[in-house]
């Protein structure tokens, strides 16, 4: 018996996460932002990151094509964030 096979199309659907991130002044946002824009996303993973600074909020934009890759691109962010801020609390 034959089998039938099914065609499958991918369909891309671009997800998007938004952080906002409140400090406790605009210079803690700038600290947070230029230690965390020089951290570039690999070519590999297809996740666009944008940062930008709000008043107090740090902000970020995330676009990807497929959960997992967003996933760990937001992870990694947010271990990093960790460090900053810690790093603020204790010489900032």
């Amino acid at each position: 018996m034959k089998k039938e096979q099914k065609s499958r199309k991918k369909i891309f659907v671009k997800m998007e996460m938004n952080v906002t991130v409140p400090f406790a002044s605009q210079r803690h946002a700038e600290i947070a932002y230029n230690s965390l824009r020089v951290e570039i996303e690999p070519a590999r993973s297809k996740v666009s990151r944008v940062l930008s600074v709000k008043g107090v909020h740090l902000v970020a934009s995330f676009t990807a094509c497929e959960v997992r890759n967003l996933r760990v691109s937001v992870n990694s962010f947010f271990e990093h964030l960790v460090l900053v801020t810690e790093t603020i609390r204790q010489f900032g």
